[in-house]
């Protein structure tokens, strides 16, 4: 059965900048966009002002008619999303839809997941792959159901992931490759011919990618050097890898971004400081980060020329 192109009623969901591309690109290729859901608008900045999602911003621009609801039970958001009579939902960086929502459309409810399913479920796929040490991941669509990134896959796509990419140059290259897949999806569901593959029931042996915090973004300077690299490129820039500054009598929580590797043997202790009048070099395992890009508390992140241009090491300063 081949539908018409606006035969297909679409809500999309979705809140961030990675969501938007998948929405344009359903848009350009002028499908049915009938409601957008995307996430209130927040207060935020020294004044409190309401900022809107990225994905408000780009559906206003198109004149695309949007719901903000707080709750996805409420009756009252229930019977508005009833009322755009919809036969797919397009979900993309979005929150978890009770089972009245997902099941709602006649062509059922995909989501885009930002790794090679049944691995990385959970909301730091990205992340995830990288402070691992993978050297591919991917994009999957798949239905929804009553748990989280667990149905049925419909298309996948793999991603290389390079030896220096950051966990914000991955981003980009999965939402581009995702945004094409969603398409992809689309046109297989609007044909009719469509094939689906089950996750595997067990899961003892796949890896996660839990929820980030302030303890699992620390670095730990025992670990090996590879490691240590790897967990900060896979939070830079965001939401960034931290650690102490132990400096003569202070100590300070600093964010680390753009490091690069150096493999060396030396007795050193893990996390001393290198301190030389251009760079700033931490001893581990194995070798030595050279940190490029720091943040040290209240002040914005700089680059580490600037910061040994007007800060005092101590003799012995370490990271902690």
């Amino acid at each position: 059965m081949n539908m018409k192109r606006d035969t297909l009623r679409i809500v999309f969901m979705g809140t961030p900048d990675f969501a938007v591309a998948t929405l344009k690109i359903l848009v350009e290729h002028q499908y049915n966009i009938v409601g957008v859901i995307t996430a209130p608008d927040k207060p935020a900045g020294r004044g409190r002002k309401l900022n809107e999602s990225a994905v408000k911003k780009y559906a206003i621009a198109e004149g695309l008619n949007v719901l903000q609801p707080t709750n996805l039970k409420n009756e009252e958001f229930i019977q508005e999303l009833k009322a755009l009579k919809a036969n797919l939902q397009v979900v993309v960086a979005f929150r978890m839809l009770p089972e009245i929502v997902w099941k709602m459309p006649k062509y059922g409810t995909f989501n885009l997941h930002a790794s090679l399913l049944p691995n990385y479920r959970g909301a730091a796929p990205i992340h995830w792959a990288i402070i691992n040490g993978e050297t591919k991941t991917g994009v999957t669509t798949f239905f929804i159901d009553e748990k989280i990134d667990t149905g049925a896959m419909i298309l996948q796509e793999e991603v290389s992931i390079e030896g220096n990419d950051t966990v914000g140059k991955l981003h980009d290259k999965l939402m581009t490759v995702g945004s094409d897949l969603v398409l992809k999806t689309v046109e297989q569901i609007q044909s009719g011919i469509i094939n689906t593959t089950l996750q595997p029931k067990n899961t003892s042996d796949l890896k996660t990618a839990h929820k980030l915090n302030k303890e699992n973004c620390k670095i730990d300077w025992h670990l090996e050097l590879e490691d240590i690299y790897n967990k900060i490129r896979g939070l830079n820039p965001f939401p960034s890898a931290w650690c102490y500054l132990l400096n003569g009598e202070d100590k300070l929580s600093v964010k680390l971004f753009d490091v690069v590797k150096e493999y060396d043997s030396h007795t050193l202790e893990q996390g001393l400081l290198i301190i030389s009048k251009n760079e700033l070099k931490v001893a581990v395992t194995g070798g030595y980060i050279q940190i490029k890009e720091i943040q040290l508390p209240g002040k914005r992140k700089m680059d580490v020329k600037s910061l040994l241009n007007g800060y005092d090491f101590s003799v012995n300063a370490k990271m902690l």
